[in-house]
């Protein structure tokens, strides 16, 4: 975190209104960039071997962090899945085994896709589903209630239309 202070520094520093600009903009440059959570003691010797360890990471959930793929998150348990993945891999497992252990040890919930077999489908067909619900229902009420305002004007009696017309007068 000594960088930040050095940043704030060279920004507070600067008195012209673009070194302000330009001081902002390294700031925003440096605190955006990725952090890569994946250390330098867990990288494989192998390259082919790292590349899909890398892309077998980027399909697999931290669930610490949940929206966040394992090669990104710092959690300790998501590093225990990158380390389980190289295991995997240096073992001689296939990419499809590989993740397939993991699912079998830790549950589909690790995968940031899930498969659309067995119970998912409800959960991939429920939006499309929804969707056509709530058209189907606002077409049933703009409908009715297109019919209830037409139905009612003729409602009044020659006695009520009379009083209307009284009020109306006054």
């Amino acid at each position: 975190m000594m960088w930040l202070g050095r940043i704030g520094r060279a920004v507070r520093a600067s008195t012209h209104p673009t070194g302000w600009i330009g001081g902002l903009c390294l700031a925003l440059a440096v605190l955006g960039s990725p952090a890569w959570a994946v250390q330098p003691d867990e990288i494989l010797d192998d390259p082919a071997l790292e590349a899909r360890a890398r892309e077998i990471s980027k399909g697999l959930r931290c669930l610490v962090c949940r929206n966040e793929n394992i090669d990104d998150s710092n959690a300790e348990l998501a590093r225990d899945l990158r380390l389980l993945v190289r295991e995997r891999l240096v073992a001689g497992d296939t990419d499809q085994e590989a993740v397939d252990y993991i699912t079998d040890r830790y549950g589909e919930y690790v995968l940031l896709k899930p498969t659309m077999g067995g119970a998912n489908w409800l959960l991939w067909a429920a939006g499309p589903l929804l969707l056509v619900t709530g058209l189907g229902i606002g077409a049933v009420y703009v409908r009715r209630r297109a019919t209830a305002s037409a139905a009612g004007e003729g409602d009044l009696s020659e006695a009520e239309r009379k009083r209307l017309d009284e009020i109306l007068g006054e």
